[in-house]
């Protein structure tokens, strides 16, 4: 199959010099914070065309002179925590679940707290509401059951409204370490 021909440019489309007084025109202090659509407005006001609004478009984005003005929201380049556990009650993770109840629209919640290391449940708890309170008493219990001694532990949670309350926070002050590893 032969290799395709460039199209052969249309007779009616601008020259070069006639891109470059459209694109003066544009680039001129009088239209430099005006949309082409306004530009050319204003032009056929005057009793001039220089071009569509369209061809004003390419033209500006030929140029690079298009882009999205508004300010846009960066957001920060966060490193994934990567938690490495080397023996047992180094780092815990702990989520909070539903869990089918024996009739309609009822359910109870699981919390479970997991030893990443041995991947053992060390401590967990069924109850009919998910509160923060229960979450402070299963944690405390579950600390003190395995002895585990101030910022010896990290504990890892998926930031649920449990796992972000005050009671756990002010209990994770004590026992956590200060910071999550980067």
């Amino acid at each position: 199959m032969p290799a395709r021909t460039p199209r052969p440019r249309p007779p009616l489309a601008f020259d070069d010099q006639e891109n470059q007084a459209l694109l003066a025109v544009l680039n001129s202090e009088r239209f430099a914070d005006t949309a082409p659509a306004a530009v050319h407005a204003t032009l056929l006001d005057e009793g001039r065309y220089l071009g569509s609004v369209r061809t004003m478009y390419r033209l500006l984005t030929a140029s690079g002179a298009t882009r999205e003005r508004r300010n846009q929201l960066t957001h920060p380049a966060y490193s994934k925590p990567e938690l490495l556990a080397q023996a047992p009650n180094q780092v815990w993770s702990w989520d909070i679940t539903k869990l089918k109840g024996p009739a309609k629209w009822t359910c109870f919640h699981l919390y479970v707290i997991l030893d990443i290391f041995s991947r053992h449940v060390v401590g967990w708890l069924i109850a009919e509401r998910e509160s923060a309170e229960l979450a402070q008493q299963l944690i405390a219990d579950t600390v003190s059951r395995h002895d585990v001694q101030a910022g010896m532990l990290t504990l890892h949670a998926d930031r649920g409204a449990a796992m972000r309350s005050k009671p756990v926070a002010a209990l994770l002050v004590d026992r956590e370490r200060p910071a999550m590893p980067p």
